[in-house]
């Protein structure tokens, strides 16, 4: 007779993702507005990124990093979007074991890229504003180069443990994900091995990096408000704020939205599990689609370029 123990189980090769598993009628209307917005976030960062690539004005470090944070806001979206749009339009919830883990992989890492890439760019500004006259010896080519480097060593050795713990996992029999992504927890809990490691390591490296990264940022910030103060100039003062206008702008909306995402996590509880689950996809949308708007409008030089290109075409 077969045992009904959980060794004797199969393991599990693929996972069922189930979006909204309280109102699954949502995915009908969320569709549209998440295909726009996707389109959207392509179409601006592609702009942004070419308009970078071919306005030779452009080529100095503080876009090139611009260049680094759109290209980690496709990626993030690329990731998450077209499988939950596959989900919708064509009920396609299967998701292999690897592409699961994959996906997971990319969450955690490039969400700590974008925030160590705003870390940078507050560096940049700090520099440009407190130290202009050493801004071109010390903020080169070189710099961009090494601090791309350090943002993706950092966060993706970092992350990648997240993703080899939960892939260890013993998955006895259950492989429905009450998510639309493969997140940690929504996967890790399906296991029937301990996940108390794997959920206190995501929490200490998670608020690890983001933590440090948002310090540092309102350090820059400080001392950048420290020093506009002293501007006697007329005028000067709002004209160094002004550089610093976008990419404050960014970091408060990606700080907020992200605020806002764990704050409902802590309190499923007391709110629909559905909520949580529909922040979560928009957190990975929405900025990617904000960010090369905010920029394209306030920069003089961006918007210039982008002119100049269309009038090329």
């Amino acid at each position: 007779m077969a045992s009904h123990s959980n060794y004797s189980t199969p393991p599990v090769s693929e996972f069922i993702l189930i979006c909204f598993p309280n109102y699954q009628s949502w995915q009908h209307w969320l569709s549209l507005p998440l295909s726009l917005l996707l389109l959207l976030a392509m179409g601006a960062n592609a702009i942004l990124l070419i308009t970078i690539w071919l306005e030779a004005s452009l080529h100095e470090p503080m876009y090139y990093l611009l260049s680094l944070l759109s290209l980690l806001d496709m990626v993030l979206c690329l990731t998450v979007i077209p499988k939950v749009l596959a989900i919708f339009w064509f009920d396609v919830r299967s998701i292999g074991f690897f592409p699961c883990f994959l996906q997971m992989f990319i969450m955690n890492s490039f969400l700590t890229m974008e925030s160590c890439t705003f870390m940078v760019m507050a560096y940049d500004r700090y520099v440009a504003i407190c130290k202009p006259l050493h801004y071109p010896s010390i903020i080169t080519n070189q710099f961009v180069a090494r601090a791309t480097i350090f943002v993706v060593a950092r966060n993706a050795l970092a992350s990648l443990p997240v993703p080899i713990l939960s892939a260890r996992l013993r998955y006895c029999a259950e492989n429905i994900i009450k998510n639309c992504i493969c997140t940690n927890l929504s996967v890790s809990k399906l296991s029937c091995d301990d996940i108390t490691f794997n959920r206190l390591y995501q929490f200490v490296a998670g608020w690890t990096l983001l933590g440090s990264d948002l310090i540092l940022i309102l350090l820059s910030y400080s001392f950048i408000l420290k020093a506009v103060l002293r501007i006697k100039v007329e005028g000067a003062a709002a004209k160094a704020l002004s550089t610093c206008g976008s990419h404050f702008i960014l970091i408060l909306f990606f700080s907020t939205v992200l605020l806002v995402l764990v704050i409902t996590n802590l309190a499923r509880k007391r709110i629909p599990p559905d909520i949580p689950i529909l922040l979560n996809i928009l957190h990975h949308l929405i900025p990617p689609a904000l960010n090369p708007i905010v920029y394209g409008v306030r920069t003089k030089e961006i918007k210039q370029g982008i002119q100049k290109m269309i009038r090329r075409l």
